[in-house]
């Protein structure tokens, strides 16, 4: 399926940098489209970037997404380790890979995942086994958290703190530090995923890659683990705890449950993000392993507002959308509703893990993708 419009993402070159030799716009890890504004990470930083997205030009074609402006992470949330290791170079990176918001917070999570070193070329054997036995715990990952939303100049922008009607909104994150948080905690009891904590999140280990809200409760799409084939969403609450600036898992009924699982047959797939449409959950599904393709989005339908732990079968997920990747190049990584020429959400914007360099225009800018999103089919 080919794209019906392009994005043009226009970053700003002074902040574009990450280390030598990396750009934000090679990895981009996830995007949300809030009116005018556009926040997209990258899975190496510890920042969320905000843009403003323009008119389209004469041609109809294309649109433009401009005015780069960079939030801190730390300016916000107490991260357990600072931006920066030993060097500049070195980043404590958050792994931000999934952006929802309930109209006063945006809420974010990080992967939760360990790291496995990846061999470089010219290693030898040795220094090549010794980096695959490598296996870290970046303890920025552990980041599940919300920074409140305060409208300015037209758009959106974020606030440390921001004194309502009624209420003080706070910016804040579930309780942890550098080696977990209180739902890694939890879940090293589960029977399904405690085993898959100690896995790095590419080697089909605990990785969390999609974020959604719903209702009161939050939705944590994995990547992995995949379990015969059937992906899984982690269903939580959190709520304020005593101390400032941080969060803690609250019950999610009568029961006390502090989280629930719903298990999707994806055909072997995981998910790579989650986006609500309505009472509806799209669900974009790739590899859970370092691999190309295939990727497509589906449709989870009423997931936006669950009620008890689900298992759903295959043919109950619409398939919505086929997408084209590329070979070890442009794999879809985010996804966000976009408005079509009518002004409503018929459009879905896609952003690319490992951009290709036909994707990169000039020093600071790149190609995103827009596609239009078929109507929902009728239930026979």
């Amino acid at each position: 399926m080919h794209p019906s419009n392009i994005v043009l993402l226009e970053f700003h070159p002074e902040r574009d940098d990450l280390s030598p030799g990396k750009e934000l716009r090679d990895g981009l890890s996830v995007a949300l489209r809030m009116g005018h504004t556009l926040w997209l990470a990258n899975d190496e930083s510890v920042s969320i970037e905000r843009l403003t997205v323009c008119e389209p030009d004469g041609t109809g074609q294309s649109s433009f997404a401009r005015e780069h402006r960079q939030y801190a992470l730390h300016d916000y949330l107490p991260l357990p380790l600072p931006a920066h290791g030993e060097t500049v170079e070195d980043i404590n990176e958050a792994d931000i890979e999934g952006l929802a918001c309930d109209g006063k917070y945006l809420w974010i999570a990080g992967s939760h995942s360990l790291r496995r070193r990846q061999p470089k070329g010219e290693d030898g054997v040795r220094k090549a086994h010794k980096r695959l036995a490598s296996v870290s715990a970046d303890g920025n990952r552990y980041l599940l958290g919300r920074i409140p939303v305060v409208e300015e100049d037209g758009g959106y922008g974020l606030a440390r703190e921001y004194q309502g009607k009624n209420k003080t909104r706070r910016a804040a994150m579930l309780r942890g530090d550098a080696h977990g948080n209180e739902l890694t905690a939890l879940l090293k009891d589960d029977p399904h995923l405690g085993p898959f904590l100690a896995i790095p999140g590419k080697d089909n280990g605990f990785d969390i890659e999609g974020l959604a809200v719903a209702g009161d409760h939050l939705l944590l799409g994995l990547r992995g683990p995949v379990l015969r084939g059937w992906a899984l969403v982690i269903e939580v609450a959190l709520a304020d705890d005593e101390e400032q600036a941080l969060l803690r898992l609250a019950p999610l009924d009568k029961d006390g449950a502090l989280y629930r699982k719903h298990f999707l047959d994806l055909h072997g797939l995981g998910i790579r993000d989650l986006c609500v449409q309505g009472k509806d959950i799209l669900v974009l599904a790739g590899p859970t392993m370092d691999l190309d393709g295939p990727v497509r989005v589906l449709r989870w339908r009423g997931a936006a507002a669950p009620a008890g732990e689900r298992v759903v079968h295959a043919q109950e997920l619409e398939t919505v959308l086929e997408l084209p990747f590329g070979q070890g190049v442009d794999h879809p990584e985010g996804m966000s509703l976009f408005p079509g020429k009518d002004g409503k959400e018929t459009e879905l914007l896609i952003v690319h893990d490992s951009a290709s360099p036909g994707r990169q225009i000039g020093d600071s800018t790149l190609v995103a993708d827009v596609y239009t999103i078929p109507r929902k089919r009728r239930r026979d």
